[in-house]
């Protein structure tokens, strides 16, 4: 079985609160966008003791062993007796990215097993695991617009608002550590609400929507602040570091001129498109 993982950018981020529980509460609108790995697997007719994981393309930190990837088949296999497998995940989504590529793959990887292997888990029941893998992870179930709470795993559905504009997303190649910037975060309570704000228009967006990680972040790597400043500079009518970064993503009415300096970054540029629910 093939699927293709993919991509999300955050419209805002705004870090609300502390928890008790050492994470954080935050509120931000999840947008898939057609960038995508590849993951496919197929049951390992020598009856292997352990799954088997091949990775191509983009480097992940860490061992393999610990990928979340093979976490998400362990995961099933606490409750359903899952056969050994062969995994082979082409990245195309780069790790530290903020583009939720880890999560993406390990969603995609629960949708696929309970697929293949009729599991009869519905998009809630697969939610709740995919919930103990991250806190995004469960956003890739459904893979539709969403605006998010909590953690990030408190999910209510948005319109595809986005639908026809032309996105650019731009990577410096800098990997940006989650738990890093949230520490240098400070949370602080909005006066209005991100599920509000997304509802004006995109062209006022740049003065009233805002990502909390790039106050931090932009101070350790002006390299990504000067890419959303060029992002506008190339008629951008909305731009944004997405999640802790590094990637950078300009919103535009059409497909827009990009500077040569810049073009050399991109790595993924398109036409948003509703991207079809899983089959449930």
């Amino acid at each position: 079985m093939l699927v293709f993982p993919k991509a999300k950018i955050n419209l805002g981020l705004r870090i609300t609160g502390r928890r008790p529980d050492g994470y954080h509460d935050i509120e931000t609108v999840l947008y898939p966008v057609g960038l995508c790995d590849a993951l496919e697997l197929v049951a390992d007719s020598k009856d292997q003791e352990k799954d088997t994981l091949i990775i191509s393309g983009f480097g992940i930190p860490g061992g393999t062993e610990d990928n979340i990837v093979l976490r998400a088949v362990r995961k099933l296999r606490e409750v359903f007796p899952v056969p050994s497998l062969k995994i082979h995940l082409h990245k195309n989504i780069p790790s530290g990215a903020g583009l939720g590529g880890g999560s993406s793959d390990a969603a995609f990887m629960l949708r696929a097993v309970n697929r293949k292997f009729s599991l009869s888990l519905g998009c809630d029941d697969l939610k709740a695991i995919a919930a103990g893998l991250g806190s995004d992870c469960p956003f890739f179930i459904d893979c539709q617009p969403s605006f998010a709470s909590g953690r990030g795993e408190i999910l209510s559905s948005v319109d595809n608002f986005l639908e026809d504009y032309y996105v650019v997303l731009v990577n410096p190649g800098i990997s940006v550590s989650t738990r890093e910037a949230y520490e240098n975060c400070r949370p602080l309570k909005p006066e209005s609400s991100l599920a509000e704000l997304i509802s004006y228009p995109v062209e006022q967006w740049k003065d009233i929507i805002v990502n909390d990680f790039e106050n931090t972040v932009f101070l350790r790597h002006p390299r990504i602040k000067e890419i959303k400043q060029a992002l506008y500079g190339a008629g951008a009518i909305y731009s944004s570091m997405s999640g802790s970064g590094s990637t950078v993503y300009g919103i535009f009415r059409e497909k827009p001129a990009i500077p040569v300096n810049l073009r050399i970054m991109v790595i993924h540029e398109g036409t948003l498109q509703t991207i079809p629910a899983p089959v449930k």
